[in-house]
């Protein structure tokens, strides 16, 4: 999906009445930042909301205070102050109800908090006027079944991991796309990440980069035994299961946020969720810069068109 979406298809109001803020939890200097931004939206005529967590974490009074669920019941948007991690945590729980979310970075550019502090109440002024690009991306759901019965389930906005355990040898693992054989692998684990993942371990382990509008999944070991295991890139229609079929102490993590822990001949099937994360950004953002930025890509065009 394009990065073109309008407020009307965001289903989102032209003023949004009702904001809500959601902070890493014990940062330095979040209270500042959560304080700023509450009372200049408070001042705007906006209705503001703290997530629960993030109002008893930092004590802010004359707001009001909401779990995840009701803000994706009430709220109009939600902008998250803090880093990457607590993007992912927060838009997991809100992408049942397609709350459009607002990301400002505490520390170094995020490949998701891309907004920095510095001048962030103009910007996030500009955007709640409808000055603001969009983007819409994937989830995966992924369902732990031991025996035919299912143990556990949890969505992932990066990555489904499976690995041994710290002490453990490799794990052997058989996957298996739409009902087909594809592999028995012998690793450390294997990645199965969505194109928003494909920026953080799947690409610290050598999997491709792949577009966040790009319909794909891809399966990347890590470590593997035999070096012709390499990444590959599935579509994102396809469904996947992972048996385990030796190896100690291994388990399965969604985001690094859920765990579970699996047994010889546990299986974990996963597909792509029918929920989507919609992202707003400033106007002018776009992916590449992103990626240039975090990625030290330091070779630029100058105004003659050179590169240096």
């Amino acid at each position: 999906m394009s990065s073109s979406l309008t407020q009307a298809q965001l289903n989102m109001p032209t003023a949004p009445r009702i904001i809500a803020f959601v902070g890493k939890l014990q940062s330095a200097g979040i209270a500042q930042s959560l304080s700023r931004l509450a009372h200049f939206f408070d001042d705007a005529g906006h209705t503001v909301v703290l997530e629960a967590e993030t109002a008893r974490d930092i004590d802010l009074a004359g707001f009001a205070a909401m779990t995840p669920a009701q803000i994706g019941q009430q709220a109009d948007v939600a902008i998250v102050v803090g880093g990457d991690g607590t993007m992912l945590g927060i838009a997991r729980q809100l992408a049942p109800y397609g709350v459009p979310l607002i990301g400002i970075n505490q520390g170094r550019l995020g490949f998701m908090t891309d907004i920095p502090l510095d001048g962030m109440l103009s910007v996030l002024a500009d955007m709640l006027a409808g000055n603001f690009e969009s983007e819409s991306r994937t989830l995966l759901e992924g369902v732990v079944l031991r025996n035919g019965e299912q143990i556990f389930s949890a969505l992932a906005f990066n990555d489904v991991v499976v690995s041994r355990g710290a002490g453990a040898g490799m794990v052997e693992l058989r996957v298996d796309v739409d009902g087909r054989f594809m592999y028995n692998q012998r690793s450390d684990g294997l990645i199965v990440s969505t194109p928003t993942g494909s920026t953080a371990y799947s690409l610290s382990a050598g999997g491709p980069l792949l577009h966040p509008n790009l319909g794909g999944i891809v399966l990347v070991p890590i470590a593997p035994h035999a070096l012709s295991n390499r990444p590959i890139v599935v579509p994102d229609s396809s469904e996947i299961m992972i048996e385990v079929v030796s190896g100690r102490d291994t388990s399965v993590n969604f985001d690094m946020q859920s765990f579970a822990s699996l047994l010889l001949h546990d299986r974990i099937h996963i597909k792509r969720s029918e929920h989507r994360i919609t992202f707003m950004h400033p106007k002018g953002w776009n992916y590449y810069d992103t990626l240039r930025e975090k990625l030290h890509w330091n070779e630029y065009p100058s105004a003659e068109g050179q590169l240096h």
